[in-house]
């Protein structure tokens, strides 16, 4: 079975590379068998979002933090595991949650199935992977369950919304930090640590990926405002049909400047189908796309200041390629 592709980075060296992809392959064995079970539902189930694809990109940050101590460490590969059944029971839960029929290209699992059934099968998944990280030891399975409490934190916040005078970007910048950040950072910590890096090293990645976690969904929310459909692949403007309000739109409605009247009017709720290109005209003119695209590159010199300090390897080329290319693909 070949290995899930690697980030499109091309500055990442032959050699890393290779070992990139090799360890993917176990990766991808091993998330496979870990969530078979004996009742052939379950496993149908389980294997529903392994099988629609991804680019285990999680997975991939644990491989590349293990370069800085012992890539070949037998954790390291059920630590890739134990995040990325994380990451894929979260869909299972988001699926529910935001009622989405499409999950990467295939009918979701509350869609083929029901609710109830999606539910159920993101908790196996994380009980699947609880029982990887049994054999990780007691700091692994504290920080696992320290990310999974941010994780849920994250979901709650963002659904209950900022309270009364809480700063709602603020209250933004938080939720991104829990949902996305915190389990990328682990990532990064995960393979720090489960290759016997140093505890300096560890630290340092931890931060840098857990910045590169919020700068990534910063630059989702530029996406949906700025792309060209075809070359995304994403819908410009489902983050206002929606009514989600992201940075720029969060921008926007905190501002009071009479030029600005009509675009607060059209983002104070779910963008009508008809006023969508209205809005997207308007909000890609506003400086609220300016000020959000410094917010993101705000978040990757953070995680550039610590990647600096790390040992000069292709590992560390490589992290901070992937910042070059986290401020990129936001346009």
């Amino acid at each position: 079975m070949a290995a899930p592709p690697v980030v499109d980075l091309p500055f990442i060296d032959e050699r890393l590379a290779q070992d990139l992809a090799s360890g993917l392959a176990e990766v991808e064995k091993l998330l496979r068998t870990s969530v078979e079970s004996e009742d052939a539902f379950v496993t149908e189930a389980s294997k529903h979002l392994i099988e629609a694809g991804g680019k285990r990109f999680r997975a991939m940050l644990v491989l590349l933090a293990a370069q800085f101590g012992s890539p070949e460490a037998p954790e390291v590969v059920p630590g890739a595991v134990v995040i990325e059944l994380t990451h894929l029971g979260s869909l299972y839960h988001d699926d529910v949650m935001d009622e989405a029929p499409v999950r990467r290209g295939s009918p979701s699992a509350n869609a083929r199935w029901d609710n109830t059934v999606a539910i159920l099968t993101g908790d196996y998944l994380f009980a699947q992977a609880s029982d990887i990280l049994a054999d990780l030891g007691a700091e692994v399975i504290r920080i696992q369950a320290q990310t999974f409490s941010r994780l849920v934190r994250g979901q709650i916040r963002e659904t209950i919304g900022p309270r009364p005078g809480e700063d709602p970007v603020a209250h933004y910048i938080d939720v991104l930090a829990d949902k996305t950040g915190s389990l990328i950072a682990t990532s990064g910590r995960f393979g720090a640590l489960l290759s016997g890096a140093s505890p300096e090293i560890v630290d340092r990645l931890t931060r840098a990926c857990e910045a590169i976690g919020v700068g990534w969904q910063l630059g989702d929310d530029l996406l949906d405002v700025a792309s060209d459909s075809v070359e995304s692949g994403k819908t410009p403007g489902t983050d206002l049909r929606e009514g989600i309000r992201t940075l720029p739109v969060l921008y926007v409605l905190s501002s009071d400047a009479p030029e600005d009247a009509r675009l607060r009017e059209l983002l104070a709720g779910p963008v009508a189908e008809e006023d969508v290109e209205e809005a997207l005209r308007l909000l890609r003119a506003n400086p609220a796309m300016a000020r959000a695209r410094a917010e993101l590159a705000a978040w990757v010199d953070r995680a550039r200041e610590d990647l600096n300090g790390l040992p000069d390897i292709p590992a560390r080329a490589a992290y901070l390629a992937l910042c070059d290319y986290v401020v990129e693909r936001s346009g």
